[in-house]
């Protein structure tokens, strides 16, 4: 599976933005997909996941409310929205494959990442 990150980019406080991540391979709709972010000097924070039939974690404090996270099968396509954008949410956003769960350690697959911004 490889996993190709996209819609990232600068954007004023309050603002959304949609980050894609388009997987190429035959079993793309078997793999849960998630997306994680790492600002400068911090660890990798997950963000959320999401299987093969929509289902998810409970998302972040950070981002509750704020981000949604969804897939279209047919497309090989997952989307993060992100709402009332944040200054502290400008982090390098990652998407990812192959397990269900919060720790960024267990993943076997990642994109190459995609730059948020947020700033006035």
């Amino acid at each position: 599976v490889q996993l190709q990150a996209s819609g990232g980019g600068l954007v004023q406080p309050g603002g959304s933005l949609r980050l894609s991540c388009a997987a190429s391979g035959p079993t793309f709709s078997s793999f849960p997909m998630a997306w994680f972010r790492q600002a400068p000097g911090k660890e990798r924070e997950f963000v959320q996941v999401i299987n093969r039939s929509g289902g998810s974690l409970a998302y972040p404090d950070s981002v509750k409310g704020r981000f949604t996270l969804s897939r279209d099968n047919a497309k090989n396509t997952v989307y993060l929205q992100m709402n009332s954008l944040k200054p502290e949410d400008t982090a390098v956003y990652y998407c990812a494959a192959g397990a269900f769960s919060a720790r960024a350690q267990v993943y076997d697959y990642w994109g190459q990442g995609t730059q948020v911004t947020v700033s006035s």
